[in-house]
């Protein structure tokens, strides 16, 4: 199997995307799969979920601008067969250096390239910025597919309506292949009527896009980043992991 690239992207910040990258990437390596996990997002939530510090110069800001390997970014963690290149603040400016490049918006799919083509990962999973940027739409020209979270609420079907207008223009403007890998529901209340009529409705127009798993709201979930761990480690038993673990197994059987 050659290596896969998966975004996990929503325009919209507070959906619980890095929850999701940083979760779904454990599980996926528990379940043996080689997992890289690139943290796009200058806030640089990921990198600290996973019990890394922000290091200065550690992100794939230099690897972007084609100053550097984007092989020798790629740090260590916790977690046997998962490996992440950081993010710190810096990239925050790279917004700006990229904008002045030619093919701009190739810069991350040329950054990855060399890493995908070894084909020592199963996946490389990209947790983007919440903001429709550079950095987001380098992340969508360079997927093969992408998961969407979207919070179980009453705006949620509204930015899905936005980002499958962003990924049919990136489909038309050069990524033609760009393919909608599955939807995921998260903080997900069973006890109210509306996250079960956004879910019914999200299951109308979307099918089995929808993945059947649905993450829950919970406070563990909520935690387990301030003590740098992913939830299966934090809590193994809560019903998030539980509900993480269900997500990979119904991701890997798609």
């Amino acid at each position: 199997m050659s290596t896969k690239i998966i975004a996990l992207a929503n325009q919209k910040g507070g959906v619980g995307k890095t929850t999701t990258s940083v979760n779904l990437a454990t599980c996926l390596a528990d379940r043996r799969k080689n997992i890289l996990l690139v943290d796009l997002d200058p806030q640089a939530n990921a990198t600290s979920a996973i019990g890394l510090e922000k290091e200065e110069g550690a992100s794939i800001y230099p690897a972007l601008l084609g100053e550097e390997d984007a092989r020798t970014l790629i740090k260590p963690t916790s977690i046997k067969r998962l490996h992440i290149i950081p993010s710190e603040l810096d990239l925050a400016g790279c917004e700006v250096a990229i904008a002045r490049m030619d093919n701009y918006l190739h810069c991350l799919k040329n950054a990855l390239r060399p890493i995908a083509e070894q084909d020592q990962y199963d996946f490389i999973l990209l947790d983007c910025p919440p903001s429709l940027g550079i950095l987001f739409m380098n992340a969508l020209y360079t997927a093969d597919s992408i998961i969407i979270p979207i919070q179980a609420e009453y705006l949620a079907l509204e930015g899905l309506s936005v980002m499958l207008n962003i990924i049919e223009k990136v489909r038309t403007a050069g990524n033609s292949d760009l393919a909608i890998e599955g939807i995921v529901l998260t903080m997900y209340d069973v006890r109210t009527n509306l996250a079960q009529q956004v879910a019914a409705e999200v299951s109308r127009h979307f099918g089995d896009r929808l993945y059947k798993t649905l993450i829950p709201r919970s406070v563990r979930l909520s935690e387990a980043p301030s003590h740098g761990q992913p939830i299966t480690k934090y809590a193994p038993l809560s019903k998030g992991a539980l509900a993480y673990r269900r997500l990979a197994k119904e991701f890997l059987r798609r």
